[in-house]
């Protein structure tokens, strides 16, 4: 089954320094989806585990699994418009509405 149109939850705004999660979700495709989320129309990168080059500007965590997107420490570098995208190799993967984040 394709997935659905998924359901962004994005703060308007945030205090920088603060944590800030942004969750994406959808429940009607099978097998379960996988979620990438983009910012500016640029797809965010998953973090690496340990060991991996670190980029210096990377503030956040990207679980491709369960949708969210965590950043630890939000900065002003964070603002911006922000949507996910569901895909489980079924149909057309689907976009939420584009959400701007201001910090």
């Amino acid at each position: 089954v394709p997935p659905s149109t998924p359901i962004c939850e994005v703060p308007s705004s945030a205090m920088t320094g603060t944590v800030v999660e942004l969750s994406c979700k959808e429940n009607e495709g099978s097998p379960p989806s996988t979620y990438q989320w983009y910012k500016n129309g640029v797809a965010l990168l998953e973090k690496m585990g340990t060991g991996s080059v670190r980029a210096v500007n990377v503030t956040y965590t990207m679980n491709k699994k369960s949708g969210t997107l965590l950043f630890n420490t939000v900065t002003r570098n964070d603002t911006g418009e922000y949507f996910c995208e569901a895909s489980n190799g079924i149909g057309l993967s689907q976009k939420c509405a584009v959400k701007r984040m201001q910090v």
